[in-house]
């Protein structure tokens, strides 16, 4: 039977290697940051699989590729390798973002109370995303205060938590399911 590729046991020892081939620990700051990017793609990928609209879909796709490709910075040495372009955040990237939680915010009542997380299953997993979202920012913030990281990352990590929230949001208005705190 031919061995597979999958299992290289080099991480046995708690190390593994960063894009750039230095090992570092596995409990490194580099590699809580980008496990939490990786988290939040598999949430983002299970949450998509519960909305009903074709144009959210397509942008909680995006936000997935965009996710994957921060992860892969964050897991290289960006001091010792220049990142592809293709890995940094753009300001489009950003404005992106920012318009689509626009559109979605238009669309739903004032909020003048708190709301409790759920509603109905979308809005509870936009929510997962939400508090997903907020500690992977913190996490990249850790590797910042060590590492040198991109502004435009941050700012792009900073406007998810926001867009899942009016998300959560919309996805409980459409059933009428909101939840507020009392």
């Amino acid at each position: 039977m031919k061995k597979s590729t999958v299992y290289t046991k080099s991480g046995d020892k708690g190390k593994t290697s960063l894009v750039g081939g230095t090992r570092v620990k596995k409990t490194h700051v580099r590699l809580g940051a980008y496990g939490t990017i990786d988290e939040l793609n598999s949430f983002i990928g299970w949450l998509n699989c519960g909305v009903d609209d074709e144009e959210t879909g397509l942008f909680l796709s995006f936000l997935q590729h965009k996710l994957f490709t921060v992860g892969s910075y964050l897991a290289t040495e960006t001091e010792q390798i220049p990142p592809k372009a293709a890995s940094i955040i753009s300001p489009e990237d950003i404005e992106k973002v920012e318009k689509e939680i626009d559109r979605i915010d238009h669309t739903l009542p004032r909020l003048n109370r708190f709301i409790l997380p759920g509603g109905n299953e979308a809005a509870a997993r936009a929510h997962i995303c939400r508090t997903v979202s907020r500690r992977a920012e913190r996490n990249v913030y850790r590797v910042a205060e060590e590492f040198p990281v991109a502004d435009f990352v941050l700012i792009f990590l900073n406007r998810l938590s926001d867009y899942f929230f009016v998300l959560a949001r919309y996805e409980s208005n459409k059933t009428g399911k909101e939840i507020y705190w009392e």
